[in-house]
């Protein structure tokens, strides 16, 4: 082994002595089917250093969670999944290291809470009119104190006897062009990326995936992108290392993370398995202490 493999097993060595952070998680305040101190112990069963839960339009589970995490030693970092419209595409930005308790976040993400809702009554309206007799009160029974989502209206026909599974329930019913499917609220990434930015935070890319191009990066790179997720389990080695090749053409910061649920989207084998060292989120830390938002 010459001199500089050497660094470099030192240096991988240290960064795993300092553990590992999954920065894509969800809990039962969006689509998740554990509680925030529920997911907290779980992280901590599983080695976790440090946790990002990152629910959709919803900041909810961060104070238990933080809390909890307090007194376990596991790290938990504020986050936030929101929804934007580029072209004809859905994306999906990740938010980090904001302040939760900002007034005009907060003051968006119930407008945002309210548009789902507004949603799933039309999409059950439409399932209504199929001869699909599903009711409101079975989806909200889904989604709890959560924001109510299309995985809470599958749950509600699998529970019902209306479908076989919950993929099923998107392929026939409310998936991209099923009969019941509604598009969702549209936000410009321009919109969502000024809101993280206004409350402190950073915005990163979620889970790119295949059908991204380098064009719809720019784009985004243009209205302030601050990273990608490069590690998810949707994307390959060769994917993540074209995303890592990305953040560093762009000067842009990398994350990662399990995206996990539990429940019914069966993931519980990423969990623990999907994360990033943690000098990536002290990176993202220094990065939000040197551009004042």
């Amino acid at each position: 082994m010459d001199e500089m493999e050497e660094q470099e097993t030192r240096a991988e060595r240290v960064q795993e002595a300092q553990g590992r952070a999954d920065l894509h998680t969800h809990t039962i305040y969006s689509d998740g089917a554990l509680s925030p101190e529920h997911l907290v112990r779980k992280a901590k069963a599983a080695g976790l250093a440090a946790i990002a839960i990152t629910d959709h339009d919803n900041v909810g589970a961060l104070t238990d969670a933080v809390e909890c995490g307090q007194s376990l030693g596991v790290d938990v970092i504020a986050g936030l999944e929101l929804s934007a419209t580029l072209g004809e595409k859905d994306v999906h930005i990740l938010a980090y290291l904001f302040e939760p308790s900002n007034a005009r976040l907060l003051e968006y993400l119930e407008f945002f809470r309210r548009e789902r809702l507004k949603r799933a009554e039309r999409i059950v309206r439409k399932l209504n009119q199929i001869n699909i007799p599903l009711s409101l009160d079975a989806v909200l029974d889904q989604a709890g104190i959560g924001s109510v989502g299309r995985p809470h209206i599958a749950s509600a026909l699998v529970e019902g006897g209306m479908t076989g599974t919950y993929g099923e329930a998107f392929e026939k019913y409310i998936g991209f062009g099923a009969p019941a499917y509604e598009k969702k609220y549209q936000v410009s990434p321009e919109e969502a990326v000024q809101l993280v930015a206004q409350a402190g935070g950073l915005s990163f890319f979620a889970h790119p995936g295949r059908s991204t191009t380098e064009a719809d990066l720019l784009e985004l790179i243009r209205v302030g992108l601050d990273g990608i997720e490069v590690i998810h389990p949707s994307h390959s080695p060769s994917m993540q290392e074209h995303y890592r090749r990305l953040a560093s053409q762009y000067f842009l910061l990398t994350s990662g993370g399990s995206d996990f649920h539990g429940g019914k989207k069966n993931d519980n084998g990423a969990f623990g398995s999907y994360g990033v060292p943690m000098h990536v989120v002290e990176e993202m830390r220094r990065r939000c202490f040197r551009a004042p938002r």
